[in-house]
């Protein structure tokens, strides 16, 4: 039976289905060899060579293989259709031949399907070709630039900025851009400007909105209303004039589909209709690949199969019917420059199967399934139809006029199946259907109203947006994306808030300090630029250690200039570059740099482990630090007055703002007192009242009435609480801290001793899923300090941030406890070997023992 090798087990056992016991289907679990993380692992002295490992995971699978190998003298790798499946063959035939499992006279052969159906997998096996050389050049070319950049960059971080974690050739740029953006956030200045709209009747009385458009017989421009006064006498010029239709011209509109999904298109919608991360939407289409439900979800192709797009139309026809399917098929070209990586589009591979009819018991999947589905129908159905209607409304003299827009659907076509989400939140005017309206008609002046807007600024990049801009550019390719994204999350370079992508301090100083001594490096042009060398090679068109040595002659050049600084230096040309964001000024005109606390000593920039701050030149002496991010103004360090004699002040500190009363001194063993600020409580609204309040607890409540020990009040690590002896019970906010009486506080302390000993009540379940549908006990999504869990037996498994709790379905908590279980199961140690029972003896001296082992040894 030939050896049949693929990356991972499902995969394999979907196509041992369709293949039988005439072949021995095994998985490669992913990449058997790697570099290692070490100096030498590419030698740029030695032509570029790479040295690989065996990774330990990896040595039992390559061993199975090599044992079936025995069995038949015949290998076949069918790893995925991309260059990391056709590098993984690669690795796998370098890795057998150093055993020397493969033979002179063992045939070796690669096949490549793009789906796992059986009439895919039973084609390619009849068309065996060799391993793709270009492809494995490209890949060995990714690779080693990969390890030169990060190996030899991320130590230059480690020394130059304490606390930074790693730079790559893609993820420093794809951090530039998110840090960029920010950038335009902070530096936006609003601009004011006014709208006004009428809520206008037919004669029919039926009413519909219009916006001005004309004032003064001048047509309106955007900005051309600045302030109240302006909109007022605008709304006074419609108010006082009769208003009659001028003009309703319809005319037909027509809307075409999107193409069907390639990889970055898939990631966005999923973002964008479900807030998947771009890691999510691959895991899930992996499995959906790996099941045989979809075609291969790396790709930057849209084309689609002949027999697929003949598929799809009769899906639609006896779906839809024959109106929906138009006369010819829809033709959609690939735009790739990478031939490569430009497979096929994503699409299902039974078009009459939907999601209800896959039975998916995985939300992600079910979602993802749909969504594919959809989308691939609607690319091959007809346009919709339209008719946009715009109404121009004015007064007799000219001087004022409206217009109104909407649209009417005559034929919904694709949109009977699937519309496209949108990145932002902006709502279409011509999305509304107006009333019957005639020319000459009077209308009748419901209200007029002014309406202020702001400008707004460019807005973060979520992942969706943050992948296309990506592809715009030309970085990175498919197969990356994902790993990209998550990578500088785990970093702690940008987190993620509400799917929106925010730098962290540590990340703006790593973006700024490659962009001052390694801008070419983190170039949109060049990093894109070297993507399309790195096509050539995967074309076969150049040699791949040409590209690495241009490369690595300047790069190794730049490496060795900034190794020389003194990170003085560095956090000097740092400090000048971030000037105009770190100290802006200031509205009392004095230097704003500073210190705002000891009025002395001028501002810099420091770094630390957790990232950078701003601090006060006269260290120690002054204590004053802020966060990058923070302004000197409202959430700045600050001195809030004076109370017996002590300075007290607010400050910025590693776990957020804090009061303090005096200094650090030899006599308070250099711990003033402090007072962190409770949740909810803003920097900007801290007195001196309120730090005083801070400083004094806890609280004298006064004695309990039964043995007269002290009740207290405070905030500690859970919250509010009052305590009496070893007793603490929570308090429902801060406030009542400075308020709560003693019938109060010994009502919730009766609560708490009600429940029992221990922290406290058991926790009640935000939701109850039911009983586990294959192994029994009760499924409930928990609160927990860490966030959100689902709970079943001994099993916690963490809720993903993107899903709410409330949503859990009874799947997903399923998925969830079996992905926690499988982890901990590998965690596991191995079973100890079973050997004859011992018999008890008394135990030997220390030194008996050593002679007994040397006399073992021998």
């Amino acid at each position: 039976m030939p050896v049949v090798v693929v990356e991972s087990p499902a995969k394999a056992k979907t196509i041992n289905k369709y293949l039988g016991s005439d072949y021995t289907v095994l998985a490669s679990y992913g990449h058997v060899r790697d570099l290692p993380p070490k100096d030498g692992s590419v030698d740029p002295d030695a032509d570029f060579e790479m040295k690989w490992e065996v990774g330990n995971d990896s040595k039992k699978h390559i061993k199975a293989i090599a044992d079936a190998l025995k069995d038949d003298n015949a290998l076949i790798l069918a790893t995925d259709p991309d260059r990391e499946g056709e590098a993984i063959s690669w690795h796998l035939e370098e890795a057998l031949r150093k055993r020397r499992v493969i033979k002179k006279d063992t045939p070796v052969s690669r096949v490549v399907f793009n789906a796992i159906t059986k009439s895919a997998v039973t084609e390619a096996m009849q068309n065996p070709r060799e391993i793709d050389t270009a492809l494995v050049d490209a890949y060995l070319a990714r690779r080693a630039l990969d390890y030169l950049v990060g190996f030899n960059l991320s130590p230059v971080l480690w020394r130059k900025l304490p606390g930074a974690r790693s730079a790559g050739r893609v993820q420093s740029v794809c951090l530039r851009l998110i840090v960029e953006r920010e950038m335009e956030i902070e530096a936006f200045n609003a601009r004011e400007y006014w709208s006004v709209k009428a809520l206008l009747g037919t004669p029919r009385g039926q009413d519909f909105e219009a916006r001005l458009v004309t004032l003064a017989g001048k047509k309106l421009d955007k900005y051309d209303l600045e302030n109240e006064t302006q909109a007022e006498m605008a709304v006074q010029a419609v108010s006082s004039r009769d208003l009659t239709v001028q003009a309703v011209e319809a005319k037909p509109a027509s809307r075409n589909p999107s193409a069907p999904f390639m990889t970055s298109t898939l990631q966005q919608e999923a973002s964008r209709k479900f807030g998947m991360g771009a890691r999510q939407t691959m895991s899930a289409a992996q499995r959906l690949y790996e099941a045989g439900h979809i075609t291969y979800m790396r790709t930057d192709g849209i084309d689609m199969a002949p027999e697929a797009v003949t598929a799809a139309r009769d899906a639609i026809k006896d779906r839809y019917g024959a109106e929906y399917v138009p006369g010819s098929p829809r033709i959609y070209k690939n735009k790739a420059k990478n031939a490569q990586e430009a497979h096929e589009c994503i699409r299902p591979t039974d078009m009459t199967r939907d999601a209800a009819a896959l039975k998916l018991t995985d939300a992600d999947q079910r979602k993802l399934y749909d969504l594919i589905w959809k989308r691939t129908l609607a690319c091959q159905m007809e346009s919709a139809r339209l008719e946009r209607t715009t109404v121009d409304i004015g007064s007799q003299d000219g001087q004022v006029g409206l217009r109104a827009t909407g649209q009417v659907v005559l034929f919904d076509g694709f949109l009977r199946v699937y519309e496209e989400g949108r990145d932002d939140d902006a709502t279409e005017d011509d999305d509304k259907r107006l009333p019957q309206i005639a020319q000459g008609d009077a209308m009748a002046k419901r209200n007029v109203t002014p309406e202020q807007h702001f400008t707004q600024p460019p807005p973060r990049y979520t992942e969706a947006t943050l992948v296309k801009r990506m592809e715009e550019l030309g970085i990175g390719r498919p197969s990356t994306y994902a790993s990209i994204v998550t990578t500088i999350q785990e970093r702690e370079y940008v987190t993620k808030d509400k799917n929106r992508l925010i730098p962290e301090d540590k990340g703006r100083i790593v973006t700024i300090f490659l962009l001052n001594f390694f801008r070419k490096y983190v170039g949109y042009e060049f990093t894109a630029n070297l993507e399309e060398e790195l096509d050539v090679v995967s074309a076969g068109e150049t040699d791949y250690k040409q590209v690495l040595a241009r490369f690595w002659r300047d790069f190794s050049a730049a490496i060795s200039e900034t190794s020389e600084l003194r990170i003085t230096e560095v956090l000097d040309v740092l400090d000048d570059a971030l000037a105009p964001s770190l100290y802006p000024p200031r509205e009392d005109g004095s230097d704003p740099r500073i210190c705002p606390l000891c009025g002395e000593g001028k501002l810099h920039l420091k770094t630390s482990r957790s990232g950078g701050f701003v601090g006060c030149g006269n260290y120690p002496e002054c204590r004053y630090t802020r966060p990058i991010g923070g302004e000197a103004g409202d959430n700045g360090d600050r001195v809030l007055g004076e109370d017996n004699g002590d300075e007290i002040s607010l400050r910025s500190g590693r776990f957020g703002p804090y009061v303090q009363r005096g200094e650090a001194t030899e006599e308070n063993n250099k711990k003033p007192p402090r007072a962190s600020l409770p949740k909810g409580w803003q920097p900007a609204e801290i007195d001196l009242e309120k730090a005083l309040m801070l400083l004094s607890l806890p609280r004298e409540v006064g004695p309990h009435p039964e043995d007269g020990e002290l009740i207290e009040a405070g905030i500690g690590r859970y919250g509010p609480f009052v305590k009496h002896g070893r007793v603490y019970a929570n308090l429902e906010s801060v406030d009542e801290v400075f308020t709560v009486g003693m019938n109060r506080a010994v009502e919730v302390l009766a609560q708490k001793a009600a429940r029992g000993p221990g922290r406290g009540a058991a926790a009640k379940p935000l939701k109850e899923l039911g009983e586990h549908p294959e192994s029994g006990g009760p499924v409930n999504v928990m609160p927990g300090r860490y966030g959100p869990y689902v709970k079943w037996d001994k099993v916690n498994a963490t809720i993903p941030k993107e899903i709410e709790p409330e949503q859990v379905t009874m799947e997903q908590a399923v998925a969830l406890i079996a992905e926690k279980a499988a982890k901990k199961g590998t965690r596991k140690k191995a079973a100890p070997k079973k050997t004859a029972a011992k018999k008890t003896t008394a135990k030997k001296p220390a030194a008996q023992k050593a002679s007994a082992k040397k006399a073992a040894a021998k």
